[in-house]
């Protein structure tokens, strides 16, 4: 790939453990072997290095793809998705889609967890940064989380999103150009 890509990585699909907050949840079988999947997608970017989100479900993302692609992965503080430690499980997807819109639609208002989507989006701007800054001549992966990914997406290009949040797999890869962070093709893992 020519010039310098970022390339953001939503963790793969997660055990789901209701009583535990989501934020503690690890891979589950099938979010690992859909990581290794991933990696052959993400080869052709020849990455350098990945910063992961401190959530189990990110790093274990990170590691697998780090080990099969042969390059190390760091967990960063500030990478971690929407804070919603105290929100109970949802066991109604419909609900749980209701209230993430809700929280992006409205991202100055605590409407959902324990901050608003403005500050989410301000924290993982700056450990998306300073991960970049750190990292000043290399293609990067951060491996993180779809709500934070949104809203970091979209405001750095004209979408939506909702509808960018809603079209993210688990895993998925949206890879993104320096400096502007505007959406390069080829995103995205069937």
């Amino acid at each position: 790939m020519a010039g310098r890509t970022l390339v953001l990585i939503r963790h793969a699909r997660p055990q789901i453990q209701p009583g535990i907050p989501a934020s503690r949840w690890e891979l589950s079988n099938q979010g690992r072997r859909r990581c290794r999947v991933l990696a052959g997608k993400l080869e052709p970017y020849l990455p350098a290095a990945i910063v992961s989100s401190t959530e189990p479900k990110a790093y274990q993302t990170a590691e697998i793809v780090g080990r099969t692609l042969g390059i190390p992965y760091t967990p960063a503080p500030g990478l971690q998705e929407h804070a919603r430690e105290k929100i109970p499980y949802y066991s109604d997807r419909e609900d749980f889609r209701k209230a993430v819109v809700g929280l992006i639609e409205n991202p100055d208002e605590l409407v959902f967890g324990e901050e608003t989507a403005a500050q989410a989006l301000r924290r993982f701007e700056g450990a998306v940064r300073k991960a970049v800054r750190q990292q000043p001549d290399i293609n990067l992966f951060i491996a993180s989380h779809g709500t934070v990914m949104a809203l970091f997406v979209a405001r750095h290009n004209p979408i939506s999103p909702v509808e960018f949040w809603t079209q993210l797999k688990m895993p998925d890869m949206v890879p993104l150009q320096f400096p502007d962070f505007r959406l390069l093709p080829a995103g995205g893992l069937a």
